[in-house]
């Protein structure tokens, strides 16, 4: 028998705000690394077309493209993985625009 009779309830409950907590990470990750990405990729048209030099737009670029791997394991669930992967990928474009 049960001590309380609204124990099944409150772990349903606990179940329920777990998964909207999943869901919300997942979100959250796959947004920003496609946000992310979407600047990398506008940073290095940008950086293309002026005068800096070739290491510029490609650092942005592939900064960019680690955002969006970031992006889809985030929405596989990954949010830990796509935490670092945004961490890197930013890291690389702000490195390649030390070269400018």
């Amino acid at each position: 028998m049960n001590a309380h009779p609204d124990s099944d309830s409150d772990i349903q409950e606990e179940y329920d705000e777990q998964v909207l907590d999943a869901r919300r990470a997942r979100w959250t990750a796959s947004g920003t690394g496609g946000l992310l990405a979407l600047a990398g990729l506008a940073a290095a048209v940008l950086r293309l077309s002026g005068t800096a030099p070739t290491l510029v737009p490609a650092a942005y670029a592939f900064g960019a493209a680690v955002c969006v791997l970031a992006a889809v394991l985030g929405s596989r669930g990954r949010t830990r993985r796509a935490l670092w992967l945004l961490i890197v990928g930013v890291m690389v474009m702000a490195w390649g625009d030390q070269f400018d």
